[in-house]
């Protein structure tokens, strides 16, 4: 009950204080601008649930609660985000995942629209897709995202991040106040937050680009054995230019892939390399689909995240 009660005065915390600090990087006071998604991603990892402050009218604040709650009682790697339906889309599921940098199911909803993705360690892309699929009609936020919470925790591997309970049942009264202090401080101290903040975030920065360096990596080898296993020869019976060609594309966006990995500094590297191992598993894709005399495979169309 403790931990619970720990918990609970901590989220109150967390969401006027992402906002203050979210006005003050952006210096734009009054201004509706987008919440950062840095901010986003820190809530993230200290709770499964984020509403943005413009989309409070899309899941209240209890409801988030019992969500976050459910997720975490289940120790599985599920985040939700609630935003708005103006914030900006590009690029927003990959950029959220590196941000975070923790292997898991991510879920938005953006204004009236849903979608996910998740790490293929913890849910295939498939399973994920059938998750989406069977809550697109759900009804309102707390109806969907509840329906879809409970469908993922019994289909997800994985669990959920230490940072979740960090600290659990053992925060001070007095950190919690020092905590909510931030909300009303302003001028040079507000200053000193953000910069302290600042280095923080590149000090994560770093930390989650280790953590995805590890799980790419994996993702890199499993793609070298894909690529192993289709035992495809240039010269063999039946191969044409075009198979090749598709062998060819898949190779060079192997060996690609591996050097961008080997070069990247900073978490948002990581696009390129991923972008890398996906069109190289289209390519072998198509190659199969040509030896076998299938219909060529169509690339999936971007969604709001992409």
């Amino acid at each position: 009950m403790k931990d619970a009660l720990t918990r609970t005065l901590v989220r109150l915390l967390i969401v006027p204080v992402a906002a203050v600090l979210a006005v003050l990087m952006t210096g734009a006071p009054g201004a509706h601008a987008a919440t950062d998604l840095s901010t986003v991603a820190r809530a993230l990892r200290e709770s499964p649930v984020y509403v943005d402050p413009e989309a409070t009218g899309i899941l209240s604040q209890s409801d988030a609660e019992a969500l976050a709650e459910k997720i975490e009682s289940a120790d599985k790697p599920v985040f939700i985000a609630v935003l708005p339906a103006g914030y900006p889309t590009d690029d927003l599921f990959r950029n959220l995942r590196t941000e975070t940098g923790i292997t898991g199911l991510y879920g938005i909803r953006l204004g009236d629209r849903f979608d996910a993705r998740a790490d293929s360690s913890v849910l295939s892309r498939q399973g994920v897709g059938n998750l989406v699929t069977a809550v697109q009609g759900a009804g309102d936020a707390k109806a969907q995202l509840n329906d879809f919470v409970d469908d993922a925790l019994r289909n997800i591997g994985g669990s959920a991040p230490a940072s979740w309970n960090e600290g659990g049942g053992q925060v001070p009264v007095g950190g919690l106040i020092t905590v909510g202090a931030v909300v009303a401080v302003s001028g040079a101290g507000a200053y000193a937050v953000v910069r302290r903040n600042r280095k923080r975030h590149e000090e994560e920065q770093r930390a989650a680009l280790e953590k995805l360096r590890v799980v790419v990596d994996e993702d890199i080898t499993a793609f070298g054995e894909e690529l192993d296993r289709l035992d495809f020869h240039p010269g063999e019976p039946g191969a044409d230019d075009a198979m090749r060609a598709d062998y060819e594309r898949a190779l060079d966006s192997y060996e690609r892939s591996k050097q961008l990995m080997d070069g990247a500094d900073r978490p948002e590297d990581v696009r390129a390399v991923t972008q890398a191992v996906e069109d190289g598993r289209f390519a072998l894709a198509v190659l199969a689909a040509r030896r076998e005399g299938r219909a060529l495979p169509e690339r999936r169309p971007p969604c709001f995240f992409d």
